[in-house]
This record gives structure tokens, sequence and C-alpha cells, in this order.
């Protein structure tokens, strides 16, 4: 398409790039799918592991600041470094990950949602509809200190207030060696996780379920519970009778069981492990990792949108020695899809809006007819006559949405 051609995107996109294999899908999804069809700004900052490395990880804060400004941002999949990670690449640190960063700066809340195609089954049959899983992305065990015990002795908790007065909690006496862990949340982080589910399930026009564990934990998943109820009673009972969606507590163990013997179609608000762990199996029951979205929402109406999954080790590693890889970039591509129908609501364009709705019709469509990567290859029924290679079925996608903007 000519510059004329293209649909003009009026306010810019936060473009932040990322590592191994998905950086490399990323090029190709920006090359092939996007830019050949929108007039848009990006404003790009490279999360790449030694750019972070080089900016002692402020690149990552200033790309949350820039979503700050413009309101939504597509982020590619980047690497939280390990030890292994250091010497590999040479690292000063292991840094944060940039994924933990941008959801304290943004204090946001990650919403995903598997993305179902007809051929490939939810290995849990009795889902129809999909299961969106709401991740609070704040505190517990990943703002968390540790203690390694090396023997005998008292573990304590203890809180100073702002006169100096403490109080403490005996956690445990040492008889020899062992761990502690200390865990935080606060009420304003909490609240705005409650307010974001409730208005995301009210986008979504689905019921909404929260499962914590107060009979065990009677102060920290106990104040969970409390902060959610005293949201809904106070702010959203009439908007969601009005709407004709419910909310429903329950215990985290009997919200998992409730969840395998539901039809899908709600919205599960989970604590931040809880929504980590969760989030992953229910892709995969679904069908595959790469077949999850997932956007950071945050109070204000801020958007980042990214894929669920990791950064491909694997298969960069093969791309590195020259071989071909079938490495589905599905999700990669419905979080550009998915910023851009954001940005066209935010700047009332419909027409950017339909481009995003038109290019995920046509993934569906490609899949649906028997063309994909060799991970659905090896769930779809039936069995595809044949296993696209990575860029391959980019340019089997790119052929499809030119005859569909042709007509």
């Amino acid at each position: 398409m000519s510059n004329a051609e293209k649909i003009k995107v009026r306010t810019p996109i936060v473009e932040i790039d990322g590592d191994e294999m998905t950086r490399v899908l990323w090029k190709m999804i920006k090359d092939k799918l996007i830019l050949p069809y929108l007039d848009v700004e990006l404003i790009y900052f490279d999360l790449h592991l030694k750019k972070r490395d080089e900016t002692d990880d402020r690149i990552t804060l200033e790309a949350a600041e820039a979503i700050k400004n413009y309101g939504v941002g597509v982020k590619c999949a980047t690497i939280t470094p390990n030890g292994a990670r250091v010497k590999e690449y040479g690292l000063k640190q292991e840094w944060k990950s940039p994924n933990g960063t941008i959801r304290a700066a943004l204090d946001g809340t990650v919403f995903r949602k598997p993305i179902m195609v007809k051929n490939v089954k939810p290995s849990v049959t009795l889902w129809k509809k999909p299961i969106i899983i709401g991740r609070h992305a704040y505190g517990d065990v990943y703002k968390n200190q540790e203690i390694l015990v090396p023997g005998p002795g008292k573990g304590e908790i203890v809180f100073t207030d702002a006169q100096g007065n403490e109080t403490r909690k005996l956690i445990q006496e040492f008889k020899g060696p062992g761990v502690l862990q200390g865990v935080h949340n606060t009420d304003r982080s909490i609240r705005s996780f409650a307010k974001a589910c409730m208005e995301y399930a009210l986008d979504q026009k689905v019921d909404l379920w929260f499962g914590a564990k107060d009979t065990i934990s009677k102060i920290y998943d106990a104040r969970f519970k409390t902060v959610f109820e005293e949201v809904f009673e106070k702010d959203y009972r009439k908007r969601f009778e009005e709407a004709g969606i419910t909310f429903f507590y329950t215990l985290i163990d009997d919200a998992v069981a409730r969840i395998m013997r539901s039809e899908g179609g709600v919205l599960w608000a989970c604590k931040n492990y809880d929504g980590d762990v969760m989030s992953d199996m229910l892709a995969s029951a679904f069908g595959s990792l790469a077949m999850m979205t997932s956007v950071l929402v945050s109070p204000e109406g801020l958007f980042e949108y990214e894929a669920a999954h990791g950064t491909v080790q694997k298969h960069y590693y093969k791309h590195l020695r020259g071989e071909s890889t079938s490495t589905n970039s599905v999700a990669s591509i419905f979080a550009w899809t998915g910023a851009i129908r954001k940005r066209g609501e935010l700047d009332g364009t419909p027409e950017v809006c339909e481009f995003a709705d038109r290019l995920e019709k046509v993934i569906l469509e490609t899949i649906e007819s028997g063309i994909m990567t060799g991970d659905l290859a090896r769930l779809s029924e039936p069995k595809p006559e044949k296993v696209y290679l990575s860029e391959e079925w980019i340019d089997a996608v790119r052929s499809r949405l030119d005859q569909e903007i042709r007509g």
C-alpha cells in the first residue's frame, strides 16, 4: 500500500522490543503485517538484555514513563536474567523482571485470555468459552525479602510505625537450618486490582470470580477479600446488576475446582503468584502458550499489550545455528492488534480498530484452514498436511490479509 492508502493512526504507540526468538519474529510481524498497512508513529524502546545492562535498567523505567505519556504500549517478550544468563551475556547483575518493573510503575493488573480456534480443542472438554485470568501485578513473592537461616535461632516479622513503635510476631523457633521469607501488599494496590478487575469484567461482559485463602491467611488474604467486597459494594454492585453479571468470592482451591467444571466465559481474578501459575495452566489447557493474550491495565486507563509467553530460547539457539524453526507468533501479533485496537478506541478512529479486527480474523481463519506452526499441528483435529516454518506462516497470513483488504 502507498502512504496515501495506509490507515492513519492519530496518536503514537509505545513499542518495546525484546529478546531472542520473539525479537526475531517481532521485526517480521512489524515489517510484514503492521507497517505496510498503518501510518503509525512508534515510540521505540529496546529492552534487549544487553541494552538494559548498559543503561542500568533505566530504559525499562523510561519505557513505562512513555506509556504514561501516550496511554498505549506494545511489548515483545524479554529475559529476566538468572545466574546463567548473567554469565551468558556478561551482565553487571541479575536485573529484575522488566514486566514486574513496568507493572509496578503503572500500578497495573494483568489480564490474560486464550485465543481459541475451532481445530484445537481445549484439554478440558467442558470449556466452550475463553477463561480470562486477572493477575494482581504487585507484591507477594515478587517483591519479597528472604533469609537463608544458618542454624538455630528465632525468626520474627517486625513492623516499626512512624513513631518508632514496634509490632513483632514470631514466625518460627528454628532448631536448625531453614529459610525465611517476608512478603507484603498495600491497600492501595489491592484496591486498584479490585477496581481494574471489575472494570474489565464490565468491559468483557463476563462474571467475575475472585479466590484467595482467608481461612488460613486470616489477615493477609482476608484483606484482599475485604477490599474486594468494599469496592464492589461501594461502586460496582448496581453496575454489575445492570450489566447482568455477578461478582463471586470463594476459596482459591474451590475456585480451581469450579473452573474445571465450568464452560468458561468468566474473569478469574487471582493474587500475583496464583495468576502466574494458573495463566500458564490455562494457556496449555486451551492449546498453546503461544495462544494467550496479555494486557496490563492501570487504574488510570493505561494499557500495555504483550504475549503471555517467554522468549522461546530453544528456537532462538536453533535460529543462531542457521536451522529452521516453526515458532508460533500468534500471541505476539495479537499484542500488536490489541494495542492498535485500543489506540483506535481512545482516538475515536474506527478504521484503526477495524484493521485490528480484520488481522485477527485472518489469523484465526488461517489456522482453521490448516495452516499452522508445529505446536498447533500436534494438537489440531484434523492434523494438517504440512507444518509451516516461522516466517513462512507469517507470509501466509500476509497473503490472506492482502486478499481480505482487496475484498
